[in-house]
């Protein structure tokens, strides 16, 4: 990668971060599909600052020759777009090559969900699943939060124990671009909490008679940033899963969230309201919901309706 389009790349990663508070994950996405522009633009005997809109767009040609999906294109040309209007704006460009360059459009693939009856499968294989009492618990409460608030996976892991404390029937959460919401808990959910705090702090006093910092987070970890992985709860709730009975494959944390969501609309919820408890920036995001919904009373009629059965 070249040395001029390298400080691009620095800089409007730091601005990112520093401006609009762009959370680690979006920014490895952007810096991974940056840098794979730069490695083209350079092979290519090209760089940032002289990159036409033509040579963008064969760029994106390429990506999609090379068999990357909708989505993933759609992600590239978003950081290329961000790329470049920070340049203009910094002087580093004069002109704007990106800003009218057309998207592929995310897929409307309709998102995964689950029936009541597999949550509840998965919510009784979690108390289930763990070597002690104590990790019974905290599977117990990772799987009771998640479904209670439809947190995202990284806002469920890094919660600080401080934001759970008194018994609370509201939580903090600070989602995408360190921008914060309040979700409800229910009763299920905050039994669940006290009794994985329980143990919580059983630990924590060990901690501390060991003459050693008590931990920060509410599902704490050996490592370096304190708390459980994305990774480990995935793999957790693929065990959950399998002792649930339910094919592992299907089950994400994403799934989790997404069965929240068309829940809460199939009971009556307000789509604004679960815009704002999901943290979507946009309703449009929340819409994709009303679609599983459509596709759901589909099938009834279809299956149950004694015209459409002849």
């Amino acid at each position: 990668m070249e040395a001029l389009s390298q400080r691009w790349i620095s800089t409007f990663l730091d601005a990112q971060a520093a401006e609009q508070g762009a959370a680690r994950n979006t920014q490895l996405a952007y810096a991974r599909d940056l840098r794979d522009f730069a490695d083209w633009a350079a092979r290519n005997g090209a760089a940032f600052d002289q990159l036409s809109r033509a040579e963008i767009e064969a760029y994106l040609v390429e990506c999609e020759a090379q068999g990357l999906a909708t989505s993933t294109r759609a992600r590239r040309l978003a950081a290329i777009r961000q790329l470049y209007r920070f340049a203009y704006a910094e002087g580093w460009r004069s002109d704007d090559p990106a800003s009218r360059i057309t998207g592929p459009g995310k897929s409307k693939k309709l998102p995964a969900t689950l029936t009541h009856a597999e949550v509840d499968a998965l919510l009784e294989a979690a108390r289930l699943t763990g070597r002690s009492e104590a990790e019974r618990a905290r599977n117990t409460c990772l799987m009771e939060l998640l479904y209670a608030t439809g947190m995202r996976v990284t806002e469920l892991v890094s919660l600080p124990v401080a934001a759970v404390r008194g018994d609370p029937t509201m939580l903090l959460v600070r989602g995408k671009g360190n921008k914060e919401r309040m979700v409800p808990l229910s009763q299920p959910a905050r039994r669940a909490l006290g009794d994985w705090l329980a143990h919580w702090d059983l630990a924590a006093s060990d901690q501390r008679a060991k003459r050693l910092p008590e931990p920060r987070h509410l599902f704490p970890s050996k490592r370096r940033d304190g708390h459980l992985s994305r990774v480990s709860f995935f793999l957790l709730l693929r065990d959950i899963a399998t002792r649930a009975g339910l094919d592992p494959t299907r089950i994400s944390p994403h799934v989790l969230r997404h069965a929240f969501a068309t829940h809460l609309l199939a009971g009556g919820a307000d789509l604004r309201a679960i815009q704002t408890l999901l943290g979507h920036a946009d309703v449009s995001t929340t819409e994709i919901y009303t679609h599983v919904l459509e596709e759901r009373l589909k099938s009834l009629v279809l299956e149950h309706h004694p015209l459409a059965k002849s």
